[in-house]
């Protein structure tokens, strides 16, 4: 066995989609089975604090009683669970309501320097200290891009923003040791701050945090490399060396792709962690884990992605012979790895030929984008015809020897049912609707028919949600899945109209749909960036 410290896995509790207490006894029953001994929960707002009403309202949120249930379940197995906060940025839902915006420099970051932003702090370290046995903690303070230039700059006059960072970093540890923490943090800002937000190793090559900086970084917090991306062994080396310049502990976070809509990536989570833990293992990193993220909603069930977490335990060790992982995770658990990888298959890109070689949301993109004003639809057209007939009926095949987890496979083949129509009628419509009136025609039975099989994706992406998670956050799938669903049968009305003569022209369609020019039209997974150019 390894000499990891802590080897784990992080869930994402804080895309709307909780996961119910008992499914997370069924995750960490599995985790704890393939040798993984750490759970962190990342929570942003979804836990109860006491006296704060508001925080996690409406959300979800962990109480407690059931922190503590979890908690000693994960303990019974051998697993700690590590609680994952934030305490700097990425207080979106929080920074909603009315009663916290005092606390708020711009965006969803916390105003540094504020004694009250310190007593709220205070509180979460407290009640993270009353539920949780593990003192041990994941602080974030990733992404605060805008750091210091709202209120605080209002307020201070421009100030180095890297000395602001480190100033609220020792506060934030203060009260962590104040409560018996041991502290880790996502790394970025160190970087991005000195590097106009870079965070990329091939962005970084020539980037040093100055040593005055790497010194003021408190002795009980350790930094967190993060990278979900790389692909290439060199430049993982290349960011675990920019770490040890801190002399910290250095901690790793790869990625288990699951926030690229509502099927997993398999394949690129396993082709960008081995050499991140080829990497790892060399540099003597003693800490690992691997985050599921629910980005977008959670749309993905964050059990998709266990053969991978299994073959990413055995890479975390040295096994790389990927046979034989199949073999044993075929014997211990019952899982044929061919067969989950097919999972990626709704967002499986080709290219004359050739697979597309990074992340991509795919299904996402064609689940949501408008019939009419498609602005993913030129990437489409550019991309190879994606026979998604031929994958329902590959994906819900397995789903025959998939056991427990059978419904995810239905959910992803009727995905592909659906998409099958979805995905290219945009790119159809527009063509027909400018070649003729009866070119056009046979599309208002098309629409129909795509709704047909959205109604059929629908029951079983619901159950598949409740069986998983708590209600809180499934008002937000079903207003996106009942607006796709008006809005298809809105464009079919209007096709019928221009057909029937009550209407000169379908002004959307006369309208070109023009190239993204970004890097690729699939990446960018956002609902509010797919579905319209209009505000949302």
């Amino acid at each position: 066995m390894s000499n990891y410290e802590h080897i784990g896995v992080m869930l994402d509790m804080s895309r709307n989609g909780v996961m119910k207490v008992s499914q997370l006894k069924k995750y960490i029953d599995y985790i704890s089975a393939m040798g993984y001994n750490t759970l962190e929960l990342y929570t942003e707002d979804t836990f109860e604090i006491e006296g704060e009403p508001y925080f996690g309202y409406m959300r979800g949120a962990y109480t407690a009683a059931e922190i503590k249930e979890i908690d000693g379940y994960a303990k019974s197995k051998g697993v700690e669970l590590i609680p994952c906060i934030q305490t700097l940025a990425h207080f979106t839902n929080v920074r909603k309501l009315p009663k916290y915006w005092d606390l708020f420099d711009m965006d969803d970051i916390l105003l540094i320097d504020d004694e009250k932003v310190y007593d709220f702090l205070d509180k979460i370290f407290r009640t993270l200290a009353e539920n949780f046995t593990s003192r041990n903690v994941n602080i974030g303070m990733d992404e605060a891009h805008n750091v210091g230039l709202g209120k605080f700059l209002e307020r201070n006059g421009y100030q180095n923003r890297s000395e602001i960072l480190v100033r609220h970093l020792n506060r934030v540890s203060e009260i962590a040791k104040k409560y018996g923490f041991t502290c880790h943090m996502w790394s970025d800002m160190f970087f991005r701050l000195i590097s106009g937000g870079c965070y990329r190793p091939e962005d970084l090559k020539d980037v040093h945090v100055s040593p005055e900086i790497a010194s003021k970084v408190p002795e009980n917090v350790a930094l967190t490399y993060w990278d979900y991306y790389t692909t290439e062994r060199d430049k993982y080396d290349l960011m675990f060396e920019k770490h040890l310049e801190f002399g910290r502990d250095i901690w790793f976070a790869g990625g288990a792709w699951t926030w690229q809509g509502f099927a997993p990536l398999n394949e690129f989570t396993l082709r960008s962690m081995r050499p991140a833990l080829e990497g790892a293992r060399a540099c003597g990193i003693k800490n690992v884990f691997f985050t599921v993220w629910g980005d977008n909603g959670k749309e993905c069930s964050y059990f998709s992605i266990l053969p991978s977490l299994y073959a990413l335990r055995q890479f975390a060790d040295g096994n790389f012979d990927l046979e034989k992982i199949k073999a044993d995770m075929k014997k211990e658990f019952g899982f044929e790895l061919d067969g989950w990888l097919d999972l990626d298959l709704p967002n499986d890109i080709r290219v004359n030929g050739v697979k597309f070689d990074k992340w991509n949301c795919l299904c996402a993109t064609m689940f949501y984008t408008d019939p009419f004003m498609g602005l993913r639809d030129c990437d489409y057209a550019a991309i190879d015809p994606i026979p998604y007939k031929d994958y329902a009926v590959r994906i819900a095949k397995h789903g025959e020897n998939a056991g427990e987890f059978a419904y995810i496979f239905d959910v992803l083949s009727k995905l592909c049912s659906y998409l099958e129509y979805k995905a290219p009628m945009g790119i159809l419509t527009r063509k027909a609707y400018r070649e003729s009136k009866e070119a056009l025609r046979p599309f208002v039975e098309y629409y129909e028919e795509t709704v047909k099989r959205l109604d059929e994706f629908v029951p079983v992406y619901r159950a598949q949600w409740f069986r998983e998670n708590k209600a809180f956050g499934w008002e937000v799938q079903e207003l996106r899945l009942g607006g796709v669903r008006a809005r298809i049968l809105g464009c079919k009305a209007r096709i019928q109209a221009y057909l029937d003569g009550e209407i000169d022209c379908i002004e959307e369609l006369d309208a070109d749909v023009l190239p993204n020019l970004d890097r690729n039209g699939f990446m960018y997974h956002l609902y509010h960036h797919i579905v319209s150019a209009s505000e949302i």
